[in-house]
């Protein structure tokens, strides 16, 4: 007979690493570095107007923005792990829906892979926070871009060359990234998270965290950080191709400086190394203002098309830096208890900014050339980098156990 007192082996799920949710995300950036280029050709290709396209763009962008806030709801009524795995099939069906090349299924298929890009990074961010320490969160940023960078660095080049040598080709390469994730995630069996909630309260609806959101001014300056730095992107990979086609530069230059600057990914490592000496406030403010001031300059000698390649270029190197540390003042100041509600609202960065930058630059061209967006882009992120002046000193350092 076995002794009433004998212990018991006992054995528990690993705790999932920071190194996990980096190839998490390495996965997910080789399903968007590889559509990153395609999916505007796809639509292009099947509506053959640009105005149309934007207009495309414009309402999957509100519908991503919508459906992204109802996530942590959705995700209370029914758990994080199906959300997340949700999010990850609708990338599965948006694959499948715009390999077609059907007009009436390309926009759906668009809408899929938005709202999957949506919920998994609500879900993934989350999990991040469970698991990874406060001070960890520089290290976890970092290890992810370095994961993402070779998707991000040759995914556009590659997923347009092989939509040109066979169209289902980069379908059929996302695909596989997509089903990797779905079962590395349920590899690691990361279930719900932890669970650190108020006691009997119910799960909150949008509204109700969004009033949360309001009332913390450290959230809204972290989201607003996000906000300009994505802005900063789109202006970059979107507008620098346009200025150099129109200023005789062709359409490979654009592209170049694109790839070029996801090479800064792999220099990630260092610039941790370059925030934890300065401290967060002083990483943050000064990438928004060098790279602000940058973009103005780009506005200043736009008669001189390559002076302006070399100073986006160089202002695209603070727009890494950002993404090393510019969502680091939101991540640190949420609460435990709004974790899944505020990775929602984080999020919701993305959607915004591909709402608002399309807006602005269609105010700004009807009075000013295209190289005005630069200035205006420039103003924002100098805005932005004063703001950030106003951070606590001390954000992010690891404190001190007095003993």
């Amino acid at each position: 007979m076995i002794a009433p007192r004998a212990p018991l082996p006992l054995t528990h799920l690993p705790i999932p690493k920071v190194r996990d949710f980096a190839i998490l995300s390495g996965l997910e950036a080789g399903i968007r570095g590889t559509l990153m280029s395609v999916m505007p050709l796809v639509v292009y290709r099947a509506y053959g107007d640009a105005a149309t396209v934007s207009q495309i763009y414009l309402a999957v962008g509100i519908v991503s923005l919508i459906f992204g806030l109802l996530v942590p709801w959705l995700a209370g009524r029914l758990s994080r792990r199906l959300m997340y795995s949700v999010g990850s099939v609708l990338y599965l069906l948006g694959i499948a829906l715009a390999m077609t090349g059907l007009p009436a299924l390309v926009p759906i298929a668009l809408g899929c892979l938005s709202v999957a890009t949506v919920t998994v990074a609500v879900c993934l961010n989350a999990y991040v926070l469970d698991y990874v320490a406060r001070t960890n969160l520089g290290k976890s940023e970092t290890l992810r871009l370095v994961f993402s960078g070779p998707s991000w660095a040759a995914g556009p080049i590659i997923g347009v060359w092989l939509l040109n040598w066979w169209t289902p080709a980069p379908f059929i390469v996302a695909g596989c990234f997509a089903a990797a994730q779905i079962f590395v995630f349920w590899r690691l069996r990361l279930g719900n998270g932890k669970q650190i909630t108020r006691a009997r309260t119910p799960s909150p609806l949008p509204i109700a965290f969004l009033g949360r959101f309001m009332a913390q001014p450290r959230l809204i300056a972290g989201w607003l950080f996000a906000v300009v730095r994505s802005c900063g992107w789109w202006v970059y990979v979107v507008y620098l191709p346009i200025y150099c086609v129109e200023n005789g530069l062709g359409e490979t230059v654009g592209a170049a400086a694109l790839s070029a600057s996801n090479m800064f990914l792999f220099v990630a490592p260092a610039m941790l190394v370059l925030v934890r000496k300065l401290g967060v406030r002083a990483s943050v403010s000064g990438a928004f203002l060098i790279g602000g001031a940058l973009f103005v300059a780009a506005w200043v000698t736009s008669d001189l098309p390559w002076v302006v390649v070399g100073s986006l270029f160089a202002a695209s190197s603070m727009l890494i830096m950002l993404d090393v540390c510019g969502g680091l003042p939101f991540l640190m100041a949420v609460k435990p208890s709004e974790r899944t509600e505020m990775s929602a609202v984080y999020t919701s960065y993305r959607d915004v900014s591909g709402i608002l930058t399309p807006a602005v630059a269609a105010l700004v061209l009807m009075v000013m050339p295209l190289a005005g967006l630069f200035a205006v882009c420039g103003g924002g992120m100098l805005g932005a980098g004063m703001l950030a002046r106003g951070l606590h000193p001390r954000l992010g350092a690891v404190r001190v156990q007095r003993t």
